[in-house]
């Protein structure tokens, strides 16, 4: 008899373990379910975060696409003679506000307009690109020839230096304040050479390239003398046509100077003397008193803010890092 008490006892404590089982089973699963819903219901509110942000890109683009606000263009039409303005401002290269597409394009508006008197370039620019300068230079020459009766003046601000002084020759008169600085006529190329750090670090540069002069470039190769000739050939090849530009634009107004073409820059004043300038006015002034058409309208062709945002979250950030770095060495009119 006590056997069989005993083993009613072990059978009612095996019935209790295995409820206990499936109870944390059940337990177990009712957690899991719960912890699955919360994630679902996190990931449900990602989603909805992410289309709520893509949503507003997607209208903030369109508003700035297609409202006034995205297509800003300070010029307009003016029914009576005006003096039409063209801003050049900032370094002139591919991409940037005085590239030569920006550029080129406000000059032909400002010549197609028939109430245009004459065309002031705005200039306050340290130079940058000569092909840039060079597609300028040689557009104000055709819209010269192609309407004789409007004339070009290059008013220049704080700087008109390098490549800004090289589009200001193609201009029939050039003017500038007593202080402002002038010239700089000479071509830069600068980098880095990295080649002793990389011994130092105890890094191997390996290049593979086609070409013996392929990565002549290189910052982290050592020099050549032969290669360093002919980056200097390449340089004094444009220094010289911007020399003969100038000297095309300005002719027998230029003064014999040693150093005119040595890559100094000069004052307003000096620069007078030096007939690298016609005298000293601003804008208004050669508006007013030498054009003869006070009113001014503003032709400068300028990005939308949304058009400037995008451009300087690409390709803008990565060119100042390289050139700072001394990745590249294209020439420049500085």
């Amino acid at each position: 008899m006590q056997s069989d008490r005993w083993t009613e006892g072990e059978m009612v404590s095996r019935e209790d373990e295995v409820k206990g089982v499936e109870d944390r089973k059940a337990w177990s699963l009712l957690e899991k379910t719960l912890m699955a819903s919360v994630q679902e219901q996190r990931r449900s509110r990602r989603w909805g975060i992410f289309f709520k942000i893509l949503t507003f890109a997607y209208l903030f683009a369109a508003v700035m696409l297609f409202s006034p606000f995205g297509s800003m263009d300070d010029s307009k039409a003016v029914g009576e003679p005006h003096t039409a303005v063209i801003e050049v401002r900032g370094t002139i290269a591919d991409l940037q506000e005085a590239s030569a597409d920006n550029l080129v394009t406000s000059l032909r508006r400002a010549f197609e307009d028939e109430n245009t008197r004459g065309v002031v370039l705005r200039i306050n620019s340290p130079g940058g690109s000569p092909v840039q300068s060079g597609y300028v230079y040689d557009e104000i020459k055709r819209l010269r020839a192609k309407h004789p009766d409007i004339k070009v003046y290059a008013v220049i601000a704080d700087i008109g230096a390098s490549g800004a002084y090289y589009i200001a020759a193609a201009a029939d008169e050039i003017y500038a304040d007593k202080a402002s600085l002038v010239g700089s006529i000479g071509v830069t190329a600068a980098g880095f050479g990295f080649v002793e750090m990389l011994d130092k670090l105890g890094v191997e540069r390996r290049t593979y390239a086609s070409g013996e002069h392929k990565t002549f470039l290189d910052p982290f190769q050592p020099e050549k003398p032969e290669e360093r000739q002919f980056w200097q050939t390449v340089l004094d090849t444009t220094h010289r046509q911007f020399i003969e530009q100038v000297k095309a634009g300005r002719g027998d107004r230029l003064k014999d100077h040693p150093d005119l073409f040595s890559g100094l820059v000069w004052s307003g004043e000096q620069a007078v003397d030096l007939g690298l300038v016609d005298g000293l006015a601003s804008t208004s002034t050669v508006a007013r008193d030498i054009i003869g058409a006070e009113e001014t309208v503003d032709y400068t062709h300028r990005e939308s803010p949304f058009q400037r945002f995008t451009r300087q979250l690409g390709t803008s950030m990565g060119n100042a890092i390289a050139t700072h770095l001394g990745l590249t060495a294209t020439p420049g009119l500085r």
